[in-house]
């Protein structure tokens, strides 16, 4: 006599995996609080050196980084990139090393 009907608990087993496979990447993806990276006007550096600043460090297209500088220069400062701060922090060291003022902020 078998015990088992293996055409009946395969389904559920691998449902439970599925559901457990599902928790783990959400709980190892998410690492807290979003925080802005945002860079500050200055008088310093020339909007060809933002721009290049922002192609090479953040990865962003020339366009976007150029539409970037000039609401940096006009508003005063922007958000250049959302993430969380263990990301935003090496991205932050390196527009910092290359002369822009940079700063993190955390979301409440």
């Amino acid at each position: 006599m078998e015990i088992f009907n293996e055409s009946i608990i395969a389904p559920i087993w691998n449902a439970q995996v599925e559901e457990l496979e599902e928790v783990l990447v959400d709980e190892t993806t998410d690492t807290g609080n979003h925080a802005h990276l945002i860079v500050h006007n200055d008088e310093v550096n020339t909007f060809d050196h933002v721009i290049e600043t922002l192609v090479d460090i953040l990865q962003h297209n020339p366009e976007q980084s150029e539409q970037l500088a000039l609401i940096i220069h006009f508003k005063g400062r922007a958000t250049v990139k959302t993430a969380p701060f263990n990301v935003l922090r090496p991205l932050k060291d390196g527009l910092v090393d290359r002369g822009l003022s940079a700063v993190i902020e955390q979301e409440d």
